[in-house]
């Protein structure tokens, strides 16, 4: 069976968005590996991911830097589900982490749009729970 396994986010500095995504978010640090003088391998999980995660990967040229924070142009790309939404949401601001506005309901669920440490924007959610 195929499964997404990661997604790649390119990152200013590895320790620093390690710190952010564990301390801050709440990640799991999955893997820290060192592959060269200059590269390292490192993935976060969110709580509770059985086979996804963020590949944190350190920019190594202009073009990279560039796309640091704005890697889909501005929309929201990265969603993280959570069973609580009011719970995960009194955490993470009391975490410092940016929200952009007040929770909101939608069709889908409760969500709230945050911005990470580069400005890469996030959707919080609590998917609605559905009769199927």
């Amino acid at each position: 069976m195929n499964h997404l396994a990661l997604v790649a986010i390119v990152v200013r500095d590895y320790d620093e968005a390690i710190d952010f995504y564990v301390n801050v978010l709440g990640f799991a640090l999955v893997e820290d590996t060192r592959i060269d003088e200059r590269k390292r391998w490192v993935v976060v999980s969110p709580p509770g991911a059985r086979e996804a995660g963020l590949l944190l990967a350190r920019a190594a040229n202009p073009a990279q830097e560039a796309r640091i924070g704005n890697q889909t142009g501005g929309r929201v790309g990265l969603f993280l589900d959570t069973d609580d939404f009011a719970r995960d949401h009194a955490r993470m601001l009391a975490a410092g982490v940016a929200f952009e506005g007040a929770p909101r309901q939608e069709p889908y669920g409760t969500v709230a749009v945050f911005q990470d440490l580069y400005g890469n924007r996030w959707d919080l959610i609590q998917r609605r729970r559905t009769g199927h």
